[in-house]
């Protein structure tokens, strides 16, 4: 059995994974169509076949544990560059290839440095299937992209689950909110992890950003995150919350998604049973930011 250090390093570590890829966006239930303004701005995502839009996503987070007076810390940064081309429709939506341009993942830990070798995902492609809502309605094909971490092999799928905000079924003017939410499930080696969450979109107003007129929206998130597994033959349960605000901006003239900035906090707690039995209240604070590259 390794050491009890050790284990909660490996546990932290995957409450990392857990709460790591929220607050990136958030996928509608459902997709729905754009109509005229009435008195309000249409928000709908315009990707005409050949265009190639690329983002560059960064993401920090810091987390700490504590079990029995002992305060242990992980740090992880993950870099990321798409392309995304849009390839025309399928049926009313956007088809897309998305190309992983690069990635990278710091990871620094009580074990020392846990950063994962990302070689085998750079420059891979899948499609994916997009509605004009922002709604990710196919992305299955990123699921056999897969790379090792400690806590085991996990898909870069995830990501892309709620890679992009979701628009308003109706025209919105400043001071108009809508909600949205989201359900995702993923395995993340022997533990399957399970997120659930939802936000209240307010669009703020409008700023000129990179030369396109953007609306300025502001997003409150509340969600949980649950899980269940096994870790170096110890059984392990985590349940918790967390609170973020995503503050997007969406060129409504182009139908681009131009940028966002996150920041969110996880609280939970990870029960593990097995030769030993320990009680981890994990706290996780994460910074994030996307934006538009090139198009």
């Amino acid at each position: 059995m390794k050491t009890k250090r050790f284990l909660l390093g490996r546990i932290t570590g995957i409450a990392g994974v857990a709460a790591g890829f929220l607050l990136a966006g958030w996928a509608m239930p459902k997709a729905g169509t754009a109509f005229a303004a009435q008195g309000g701005t249409v928000l709908e995502y315009k990707m005409p076949a050949g265009q190639v839009l690329r983002y560059l996503e960064k993401q920090e987070s810091r987390e700490v544990g504590e079990v029995m007076g002992q305060t242990l810390e992980s740090v992880t940064v993950v870099t990321n560059a798409y392309a995304f081309r849009a390839k025309g429709r399928k049926d009313k939506n956007h088809l897309l290839e998305v190309t992983i341009d690069d990635k990278t993942m710091s990871v620094i830990s009580v074990q020392g440095d846990m950063s994962p070798d990302l070689t085998a995902v750079k420059g891979k492609s899948f499609d994916m299937v997009l509605s004009p809502l922002g709604a990710e309605v196919d992305v299955s094909g990123a699921e056999a992209i897969t790379y090792q971490m400690a806590t085991g092999t996990r898909s870069v799928a995830s990501g892309f689950k709620i890679f992009f905000p979701d628009l308003p079924d109706r025209p919105v003017k400043a001071g108009d909110s809508w909600p949205s939410s989201f359900s995702v499930e993923e395995k993340a080696g022997a533990m399957t992890i399970r997120f659930e969450g939802q936000s209240v979109n307010t669009l703020e107003g409008f700023e000129t950003m990179d030369g396109m007129a953007c609306a300025r929206i502001t997003a409150k998130l509340t969600g949980s995150i649950s899980g269940s597994g096994s870790q170096q033959g110890a059984d392990v349960l985590f349940s918790g919350t967390l609170k973020g605000t995503d503050v997007w901006y969406f060129a409504p003239k182009e139908g681009l998604f131009v940028k966002s900035t996150s920041d969110s906090v996880t609280e939970m707690t990870v029960s593990v049973t097995g030769a030993q039995n320990m009680t981890i209240p994990t706290t996780q604070t994460r910074k994030g930011e996307v934006k538009l590259a090139g198009r």
